[in-house]
């Protein structure tokens, strides 16, 4: 069975959520903290998609892992990262905000990134792998941006429905993702043994060093630790369902194989940003002020 088939109504459910948590206020606060924003926009769209290359460089992966690693950073930002933000006292406007902006920009972005990605990876291996960029983009809007309109309109012309289905929805959307890895495991679980020591290095190298380069960066701009939480939590959280239904795809890559890392990185991301949360909770770094810590 090609998982595809799970991934796309999980992914058009998560999409839809997203659409729900947005109001007017979310999209005002871009000028309210426009520097936040930018700053969280370009470790998701840049430092994270530049780390993934490099490791998946420096550390010699085979082309399709190569490629499905790259794939994953270069998504937008993922749902579950509202509820983080939350967790650790962040500033949650500022989180859906970056989400909902990543989702769109990476219609434009990632297939420019991918396609790059995969002659890079053509040149260097010699095998010839196409990217239907066309295909690519058209399944996105059908993915991520329909849903994530249609979850506006309902917010808009309905909102105390939209809140009551909000919150279900907010329920079962990890369940659903870890279902999604459960069922990926089940199909893949000798591939993904055999290559979980290098492949779990990597990924959890590249959640680590984007999280550590957002923290830097943020420290950089100067922002309270509430938005500093925020932007490391957002560059470290990607929507990994995203980037296992681009790679499984019948009609881009087709690749089981080239989801494994994205599978591998929807468990690591939650276990580090889990153990960064329980961090932060009990050291109590909640009170804003000079000398407080990310």
């Amino acid at each position: 069975m090609n998982t595809i088939w799970i991934v796309m109504p999980i992914l058009i459910v998560l999409m839809f959520l997203l659409g729900t948590d947005l109001d007017r206020k979310a999209f005002t606060d871009v000028a309210r903290n426009p520097r936040a924003v930018i700053i969280g926009l370009t470790g998701q769209l840049v430092i994270l998609p530049s780390i993934a290359f490099g490791l998946a460089w420096l550390l010699d992966l085979p082309p399709v892992y190569f490629l499905g690693l790259v794939l994953v950073s270069c998504c937008p930002g993922g749902s579950s990262s509202n509820v983080f933000s939350m967790l650790v006292k962040g500033d949650v406007a500022l989180s859906v905000t970056l989400t909902a902006f990543s989702s769109v920009i990476t219609l434009f972005t990632l297939p420019i990134i991918m396609e790059f990605a995969t002659d890079f990876v053509s040149d260097q291996s010699g095998m010839e792998i196409v990217l239907p960029v066309g295909k690519l983009i058209v399944q996105n809007l059908v993915l991520l941006f329909a849903p994530l309109l249609a979850g506006i309109a309902f917010k808009h012309f309905a909102p105390e429905q939209a809140a009551r289905v909000n919150t279900i929805l907010s329920k079962g959307a990890f369940p659903a993702l870890m279902l999604l890895a459960f069922v990926f495991f089940l199909q893949y679980t000798q591939e993904i043994i055999d290559n979980f020591a290098l492949l779990g290095v990597t990924v959890g190298g590249l959640i680590l060093c984007a999280m550590f380069c957002s923290s830097a960066l943020s420290r950089a701009g100067r922002f309270n630790p509430a938005v500093r939480r925020t932007i490391v939590i957002e560059v470290g959280m990607q929507n990994a369902a995203q980037a296992i239904a681009i790679a499984t795809s019948p009609f881009i890559f087709n690749s089981g194989e080239m989801a494994i890392p994205a599978i591998i990185y929807a468990l690591l991301m939650n276990v580090i940003l889990l153990t960064y949360v329980y961090v932060i909770k009990r050291k109590g770094w909640f009170p804003e002020g000079p000398g407080h810590r990310i």
